[in-house]
């Protein structure tokens, strides 16, 4: 099968990036090892999220949101439109097709992708002249390396795979990591009755959704620094010294640190207050766990119940883009720096591994349809 434009991964990178084909008449495949796009959003997403940005951040190439859709939409709104959007661009993914090696053929200046279609158990071979890595950053769930976790006598999970905090009540429960996932999911849990703890290491700015979005629209026309003076300043206004509470703040700005480092800022959904207030607990680092004990680094011993792990994800793109240094680098994200990370050598690029949400996967899926147009023509 010789489509044009090879896609690998139906998630919103994925999408994206086939309907600016599609507006060019480009002819090309999406595959998809799941048999459903945007799976993580559709199965690996706990029921209480909603996007943490604007919506007028988070709109896929041409398509906006609808104007009464709500400002910060839950996640069953963005699913309608992600819906809509792939019906409307007449987007069709071939389903339980898992990529396994994908090779630069020098000889006829082309890519082979090898796809075992997990229904029929055949190996299906593509050949096309260029390839699109769409995966998206949340690859393989992160699991910290600690003493005794493989043996942890109550329940342990990754935050892909948490859905609500019912599960969980009356039960004491650590949640590993203070980024957006840990603090919303610490927030839900506590709402649900559980006794939450979250293990905070990093450093991390929180802000309200509305001081990102007037930084983001602000970002539009001012120094990035001056972004983060006049947010920062706000923060503290609001939040005043959260260090007191466990919570530390790095010193590169919010919007520094999300555009050079892919760190982002906490948006705080009420777990600041619900951590003022005692109902939830901050610790730092685990050291050591023994069966339902676990150790923390102030010295502190405690049992728990359960563990949730919002610990991050590891990329997956180097186990089966065998000449990934033409795009990534060994970590298996871009090793161009931003704004030209999506483009790589030999045909390739890669979509959605910018760390800048909805609205850097958006750029991607244009930038890359418009150069594979240019050659083309």
């Amino acid at each position: 099968m010789e489509p044009v434009v090879a896609i690998v991964g139906a998630g919103p990178a994925g999408l994206a990036t086939s309907a600016c084909l599609n507006r060019y008449s480009i002819p090309h495949v999406v595959l998809e090892k799941e048999d459903i796009y945007a799976s993580l959003w559709k199965r690996r997403a706990y029921d209480r999220l909603k996007l943490h940005l604007h919506k007028d951040f988070c709109e896929l190439p041409l398509m906006p949101h609808h104007p009464d859709a709500p400002p910060f939409m839950p996640k069953d709104h963005f699913l309608d439109y992600l819906d809509k959007y792939v019906e409307r661009f007449d987007i069709k993914p071939r389903y339980f097709r898992t990529v396994e090696k994908a090779l630069y053929d020098a000889s006829n200046d082309k890519w082979r992708v090898e796809a075992k279609n997990s229904v029929s158990g055949e190996t299906e071979v593509y050949f096309s002249r260029f390839v699109v890595v769409a995966t998206g950053e949340n690859g393989e769930g992160v699991v910290p390396d600690v003493k005794g976790i493989g043996a942890f006598a109550g329940q342990i999970l990754h935050s892909s795979q948490y859905k609500s905090g019912s599960d969980f009540k009356d039960k004491d429960v650590l949640v590993v990591g203070s980024g957006n996932s840990g603090m919303e999911i610490s927030f839900d849990l506590c709402n649900f009755g559980a006794r939450t703890t979250i293990c905070a290491r990093s450093p991390r700015h929180v802000l309200t959704k509305e001081m990102v979005y007037m930084g983001m629209t602000m970002a539009k026309y001012v120094p990035v620094k001056v972004v983060d003076t006049f947010v920062t300043a706000m923060a503290r206004f609001t939040y005043g010294d959260l260090s007191k509470y466990g919570l530390k703040t790095p010193k590169e700005g919010p919007f520094y640190a999300k555009l050079y480092f892919g760190k982002a800022p906490v948006i705080d959904v009420g777990t600041v207050a619900m951590i003022r207030s005692g109902n939830i607990h901050v610790v730092e680092g685990m050291v050591s766990i023994n069966g339902k004990s676990i150790k923390f680094e102030n010295g502190v011993e405690k049992d728990f119940d359960a563990i949730v792990l919002a610990t991050g994800y590891n990329s997956l793109v180097c186990k089966w883009l065998k000449n990934y240094e033409y795009v990534m680098n060994e970590t298996g994200f871009p090793k161009n720096p931003i704004p030209k990370h999506w483009k790589g050598e030999k045909n390739i690029y890669c979509a959605g591994f910018s760390r800048q949400g909805i609205n850097g996967v958006s750029r991607d899926a244009v930038a890359i349809a418009d150069h594979i147009h240019s050659l083309l023509s």
